[in-house]
């Protein structure tokens, strides 16, 4: 009988980590290769060297690499000890761009700090700390009887105040894709829809206020209607983007064959790297990307649904939402059928801080499933030896 449950609980549960991983190597891979491919003459132009970004995102790696294994030595209670001090100080992190001589500005926006020629997009950590922090937030609530002010209004408390130094710095992008993750992790811990519907109701007057007194947000929802209406100025770089995602054709002009990297495309390493891989490996290409992305997403689903701790289920929802909806969010800003956000394809987007960022949270979701997995084991096997 005993032997029977065991064997019974080892076939039940099979989580697809081992194809996650596969996954995020592949799709590191891919990054390599097309950050190589879609900066190497912007590189060369103004680094003297073709493989200068390659290198950096190179480094990420490392960085990720080592976030990914520490995170594996990390048990699940510490992390939900720890909830709260790493939401504090990933806070605090990220509030340092804001003072002047620690922050870093490019492009507008000071999301970086900087030190002798290094810098780091301090928000990453955020994205880690506000998952871990809701679903500690939302794990010792559940208990409580429902209740709008003790369960609800903590929640939003903890997406409002790193809402407000994201749109401080500013990255609007960034505090919707956040909030919208928190928002989803809420709905499958079982929060009442009509408590998030009136949140987001009541930010509806932040939101027009933000475009409204911002011309550049106004100006970004205008040419996504109609890039056409000035295609030399603020719709060129759409324009150029489905350019060189309609001369891809079906199968591409072959890896390296792109022209739009020409300085045609602007950010075409970054945020627009898409357009590039479509033109490179075409239609087909593109949709096999598409698909390991949706992939990675059945495989986050498919772990969290097979761990028992609702807070090992909330982390692991919410690293799976964060990442589908950054690849969601990109996608479409590269094919027209968004406003552009400024937010990166996951782990082929040019960015040693994301990439960084993105390998530790795979970290995460793998530390938090196996060591969920282990507790579950041992619970099972200390109550199959007292029978």
């Amino acid at each position: 009988m005993i032997i029977t449950k065991t064997a019974a609980i080892y076939t039940h549960k099979k989580p697809p980590l081992n194809l996650l991983l596969t996954l995020t190597c592949i799709l590191s891979a891919l990054g390599f290769l097309f950050v190589y491919s879609s900066s190497s003459v912007y590189a060369f132009e103004h680094y003297q060297t073709a493989r200068y970004f390659l290198y950096k995102q190179l480094l990420g790696f490392i960085i990720g690499i080592i976030g990914f294994t520490t995170a594996c030595f990390i048990p699940l209670r510490i992390w939900y000890t720890w909830a709260p001090l790493l939401y504090i100080g990933s806070l605090i992190i990220t509030g340092l761009t804001l003072i002047s001589g620690i922050g870093r500005t490019l492009n507008g926006s000071s999301r970086w700090i900087g030190y002798k020629g290094l810098s780091v997009q301090s928000s990453e950590t955020l994205k880690i700390a506000l998952i871990i922090y809701i679903a500690s937030l939302i794990t010792k609530k559940e208990h409580n009887p429902p209740s709008l002010v003790f369960n609800f209004l903590p929640c939003i408390l903890a997406i409002g105040v790193p809402t407000i130094i994201l749109l401080k710095q500013p990255d609007f992008g960034l505090a919707v894709t956040l909030a919208a993750t928190a928002s989803i992790m809420m709905l499958v811990a079982g929060y009442q829809t009509r408590y998030l519907l009136y949140s987001m109701l009541a930010s509806i007057p932040t939101i027009v206020a933000l475009v409204a007194f911002r011309p550049y947000r106004l100006k970004r929802i205008l040419i996504f209607f109609n890039p056409w209406q000035d295609p030399q100025g603020a719709g060129f770089q759409i324009i150029q983007s489905l350019i060189a995602i309609g001369s891809g054709g079906l199968w591409g002009t072959g890896i390296a064959g792109s022209k739009q990297k020409f300085f045609y495309l602007p950010m075409q390493h970054t945020d627009f790297i898409f357009s590039i891989i479509a033109e490179e490996i075409g239609f087909i290409g593109s949709c096999t990307i598409i698909f390991l992305y949706a992939l990675m997403a059945y495989c986050g689903i498919s772990i969290a649904w097979h761990c028992q701790s609702r807070f090992a289920q909330l982390v692991i929802v919410g690293c799976t939402t964060l990442l589908s909806l950054e690849a969601l969010i990109n996608l479409a800003v590269s094919t027209g059928m968004a406003p552009t956000k400024g937010i990166g394809l996951p782990f082929i987007s040019y960015g040693n801080s994301a990439l960084a960022c993105h390998i530790t949270i795979i970290g995460i979701i793998y530390s938090i499933a196996r060591s969920d997995w282990n507790t579950t084991v041992h619970r099972f096997e200390n109550n199959s030896i007292s029978l």
